[in-house]
């Protein structure tokens, strides 16, 4: 286990902040794995879903995970503990610092599940140091460093597949493959409704815990005490790390509406809204929304928090000849024989994936684009900011899809990006 002070922390941290240029025999094996090779894979943050994933992927015959990494040290050294037991060996590397992780030459990949203010420098770093990337949603923090993740997997030809995972289940493509091949008609309305998240009052300020490298936690986000239960849960609903659960649930339902009716995505967009933001307490992120986006040629989206969703928890499709309603777990549409739909072979066929990880390794070795792209989970990301800067002006906003600027809108242009603390940066 390392420990970095604060002196050497804040030395070393710049290097992240510019392109690591590397000679070729550092930047791995990726995109070089023979078939009976085995996928070196790292870990990032060991939360829930870090935890989640590598609970899924070390059993795989075709992985050898070669690192983990969390700012707990209790709980990095908690997985080192469970790879080593399953490979029989003590050969698992485990620090507080992803930096470290990276610089192994010999891993090709790294799965990611940092808070979401460190989503897009890690993911980065990573991409810099030439390995493929799975990196938990949304893509980022703002519109401005999901721009930057695109670019840098264009330019280092990566492999990056977000964790928005309704993209390899059959009933959310099939719902998709109904809204865009006419079966429902004319497309009206795409209707979605996430959860909104748990209210969020007064958080005490208590020391950090004794195996937690907070200065590191923070990373990128403003300096600020450390408070109660702040690094497990309740950093969600502070804007500091995230935008709330209407970008961090909202981007999966979004993704679906996007893939369906990608008329959303062709040139503008109009966003006009309400929220819910408590008047008290710690929390700064919205707790109800309910948005309205129209496109030019008078298709709406309708984006909602799932109490003050007419349709609750889901996706909706709706045309002039019927609606698909998809959520996860489930499907059901009006008529209900829409359901027993075949497609025809000239029908538009969206992208199989039958599982998320899977699909991640299989692109690893065939250098295919993977399911959910850094370019589709930026667009689904970038959806529910300008709902969340809709709601914050309070006002009617248009969006441009090819400038990735609101139209004719300054204020609402300098939310698009924020100040990292020093010496972090894109």
């Amino acid at each position: 286990m390392h420990q970095f002070s604060r002196r050497k922390f804040l030395a070393t941290a710049g290097a992240l902040a510019a392109p690591l240029l590397l000679p070729s025999r550092v930047l791995g094996r990726a995109g070089n794995i023979a078939p009976g090779d085995k996928i070196n894979v790292g870990f990032i943050g060991l939360g829930s879903r870090g935890s989640d994933h590598l609970r899924t992927l070390l059993p795989r015959p075709d992985v050898q995970v070669l690192g983990v990494c969390e700012v707990f040290r209790s709980k990095a050294e908690k997985a080192k503990q469970k790879v080593d037991e399953h490979y029989g060996t003590k050969d698992c590397l485990v620090t507080q610092d992803f930096r470290e992780l990276l610089a192994r030459p010999d891993l090709d990949a790294v799965v990611i599940a940092a808070p979401e203010n460190w989503h897009a420098l890690m993911s980065l770093a990573a991409l810099r140091a030439g390995k493929d990337v799975y990196c938990e949603k949304a893509l980022s923090l703002t519109v401005a460093e999901g721009r930057a993740v695109c670019d840098a997997v264009a330019r280092h030809g990566r492999v990056f597949q977000a964790g928005t995972q309704q993209r390899s289940d059959r009933n959310f493509r099939f719902a998709c493959e109904l809204a865009r091949n006419g079966y429902l008609g004319k497309l009206q309305t795409v209707t979605v409704g996430v959860p909104s998240g748990r209210r969020v009052l007064h958080l005490p300020v208590t020391p950090p815990p004794a195996d937690l490298d907070y200065e590191l936690w923070l990373g990128p986000a403003p300096f600020k005490p450390h408070r109660d239960n702040l690094c497990n849960y309740n950093w969600y609903f502070l804007t500091d790390y995230c935008a709330g659960w209407i970008q961090s649930w909202g981007v999966h339902h979004m993704d679906i509406a996007l893939w369906g009716a990608p008329a959303l995505t062709a040139s503008t967009l109009t966003a006009e809204g309400t929220a819910d933001f408590v008047t008290e307490g710690d929390a700064d992120v919205s707790f109800g929304w309910s948005v309205n986006f129209t496109t030019p040629d008078g298709l709406r989206l309708q984006f909602h928090d799932d109490g003050s969703s007419p349709f609750g928890h889901g996706c909706r499709f709706a045309g002039d000849r019927g609606w698909v309603h998809v959520v996860r777990g489930g499907i059901k549409a009006e008529p209900a024989d829409l359901l027993q739909t075949v497609l025809k072979p000239t029908d538009e066929h969206l992208y199989v994936s039958r599982e998320h990880q899977s699909n991640f390794l299989d692109c690893i070795r065939s250098r295919r684009e993977p399911a959910a792209p850094a370019r589709v989970c930026h667009a689904a990301t970038t959806a529910t900011l300008v709902a969340d800067i809709a709601t914050r002006l309070g006002r009617k906003v248009t969006w441009d899809w090819k400038t990735e600027r609101f139209v004719a809108d300054p204020a609402a242009d300098r939310l698009l990006n924020r100040t990292m603390r020093s010496p972090w940066h894109v």
